[in-house]
């Protein structure tokens, strides 16, 4: 009996450490091969017809704004501004009636002077990994700057890059390390999750009719 106690407790101390060093091997090999196409510098950004802004909740759950929702915001109006855009895809989360990434966008982006009209609404991007695909197969784009932080915008990239899009990042100011603690340690399994969704072939929840870019 004690044999076999000891022999599950090495079977699951193995599965414990492997999945570290499955972890870690994700995140590094993400953070290399999407490297060369993200950047904070406008300069270092190709011109594309379209960006990909990846949404958050405009408010924390204590009800103070959330400053990744105002970054990346700030991140979208100075990349069209410098005329390296001319279309922005919002693409968030719309899964309940009072809760709407996209809208919340439009109207903050409205608010700075971006014209409603270059701006395209995506209420299904409730993943990463929805809101690339989708940028893709409904929004026809094979060429995209994605808006996030730099920790999102290695992950989007990588994943964008892997369904076949041409794929850059500019990346939003971040938040201080303490406040985005949480963000941050949650990423380290969202970066191997992708691993997971790619073996499996994981598609978009939801679909839909073509959607013209002009």
């Amino acid at each position: 009996m004690k044999k076999l106690i000891k022999n599950i407790f090495k079977f699951f101390l193995l599965l414990i450490v492997a999945g570290i060093i499955f972890i870690a091997f994700a995140n590094y090999n993400i953070k290399k091969q999407s490297d060369p196409y993200v950047s904070s510098r406008i300069t270092d950004i190709p011109e594309s017809k379209t960006a990909l802004l990846l949404g958050t909740s405009k408010t924390l759950n204590s009800g103070l704004p959330n400053a990744y929702f105002y970054n990346r915001i700030q991140a979208a109006i100075d990349l069209y501004k410098s005329g390296k855009i001319q279309y922005i895809i919002v693409s968030g989360d719309n899964s309940r009636k009072d809760y709407n990434e996209p809208e919340d966008m439009q109207l903050a982006l409205m608010k700075y002077g971006i014209p409603k009209d270059k701006i395209i609404l995506d209420h299904a991007g409730f993943r990463t990994l929805d809101s690339v695909v989708r940028a893709k197969d409904i929004f026809g784009q094979t060429k995209l700057v994605i808006i996030s932080q730099k920790f999102h915008n290695e992950r989007a990239v990588f994943l964008a890059r892997k369904n076949g899009i041409e794929a850059y990042g500019y990346n939003a100011n971040d938040v201080s390390k303490y406040a985005g603690l949480k963000t941050n340690m949650r990423e380290y399994l969202a970066k191997a999750k992708v691993y997971w969704d790619l073996l499996f072939g994981v598609e978009p929840k939801f679909g839909g009719e073509k959607i013209v870019i002009p």
